[in-house]
């Protein structure tokens, strides 16, 4: 795509890890933010989801440091503990806040990486982020509603765009909802149709490509509100 840049990065000083993980950095020439995109619990940050994302959100303004969680580097499958995502997290962030100064600074993530990102907030350990995106909170597991996973959500300080399909089985749209009005700075916008990977099928009349123009126009609207 033409007017943006993108290069690989390298993430260090991770607490808790020996090594570091790798980072692609999308800047488009007129990006007005940066949102630091964790990848979800079952692909990388080279998914088609990640990729066609951020190249999207670039059309936003919107410019993005995707990056690996350091199991998925490692070639692994199962996610690493809540204390090393968010401490990747926190890595993250902090290379944006040396290297982008000069635009505002958001998070999120693609369902486990939108969560601990939740989490590193609630903690306190992303204090210089400005706002949270979630692409498809993962409330609870398939077939179990509950909406537990959502209890730290009351210590994040800072603004919330929930985005959740109708069809997503890992978030329950009644207990969505109810989880989302109870945060005073939380907003959620729902894709008719989505699953919990944001496909859609066939009959709706739509496609993923539209999806994802959906989601990036949301949260560039939502980053430029705040910037």
């Amino acid at each position: 795509m033409k007017n943006q840049t993108q290069r690989s990065v390298t993430l260090t000083n991770i607490t808790g890890r020996t090594g570091s993980v790798s980072g692609i950095l999308v800047r488009p020439a007129d990006a007005k933010a940066l949102l630091v995109l964790a990848h979800g619990a079952g692909a990388g940050m080279n998914h088609s989801f990640m990729s066609d994302l951020t190249a999207s959100l670039s059309t936003e303004g919107v410019g993005t440091l995707r990056f690996q969680f350091p199991y998925m580097e490692d070639g692994g499958k199962r996610p690493d503990s809540p204390k090393l995502a968010t401490a990747t997290i926190v890595a993250a962030v902090q290379w944006a806040l040396n290297e982008m100064s000069d635009l505002p600074l958001f998070a999120g993530g693609k369902s486990f990486g939108g969560r601990m990102t939740t989490t590193a907030a609630a903690l306190g350990m992303i204090p210089a982020v400005k706002g949270i995106v979630c692409f498809g909170f993962p409330l609870h597991q398939a077939k179990e509603p509950s909406i537990d996973r959502a209890a730290h959500l009351k210590d994040v300080e800072v603004p919330i765009l929930l985005l959740q399909g109708t069809r997503d089985a890992l978030a329950d749209l009644p207990l969505m909802t109810k989880v989302a009005r109870a945060h005073p700075l939380a907003k959620m916008h729902v894709v008719e149709g989505a699953d919990h990977s944001f496909a859609v099928l066939k009959r709706s009349g739509r496609t993923t490509a539209d999806v994802i123009t959906e989601l990036s126009r949301e949260t560039g609207a939502f980053c430029h509100g705040l910037g």
